[in-house]
Formats: C-alpha cells, structure tokens, sequence
C-alpha cells in the first residue's frame, strides 16, 4: 500500500505577505501584534521579510520606484535631506 506524500506548509499569498510585511514597517507594529486580519501569521511574515531582505528585494524596489518616478518627470532632485540620527556617538568625541 502506497503511502500519500504531504507535509509542508500550505501556499500564501504572496501579495497578502507583502502587504502584512509592509505594514509592520510603516506602523511600527511589532511581529508579534500582527492583526489576523492579513491572514498572514506574524512568522511567516517576517521570514519573508528576511528572505526579501537578503535577497536585495527593497533596494531593488526603491530603485525601480525611483526610475519610475524619474521617466514620469516626478522627481526633483535639487534638494535633498540627510538623516544622521542613526549615527553612533562615541563616547568622550569631542
């Protein structure tokens, strides 16, 4: 008697993954307080996340958004702003 193969993780949505990915990172919600509501457990969310990540995924995505923007004549570049809070203060620097 033949045994049936499964197993495995049932297919996601790829466009329901990313929107739950893209709302962690826009509302500062944390992984785990994800709302049931995407149908996307916060797990699967943000391995995805880290996959995409890994993969480059984001810069090619802004770079594609911004080539977008600029054939379309949407962009203006003669001014620009730069975040520097980020930037580790050493200790005793003067």
């Amino acid at each position: 008697m033949s045994r049936p193969q499964g197993g495995g993780t049932a297919p996601v949505d790829e466009r329901a993954v990313f929107t739950a990915v893209v709302y962690v990172l826009t509302s500062g919600c944390a992984w785990r307080c994800l709302p049931e509501s995407f149908g996307v457990s916060p797990a699967t969310a943000h391995r995805r996340f880290t996959v995409w990540t890994e993969a480059g995924l984001w810069r090619r995505l802004h770079r594609a958004v911004l080539d977008e923007l600029g054939a379309r004549g949407e962009l203006d570049w003669s001014s620009a702003i730069v975040d520097a809070a980020s930037v580790r203060a050493k200790r005793g620097a003067r």
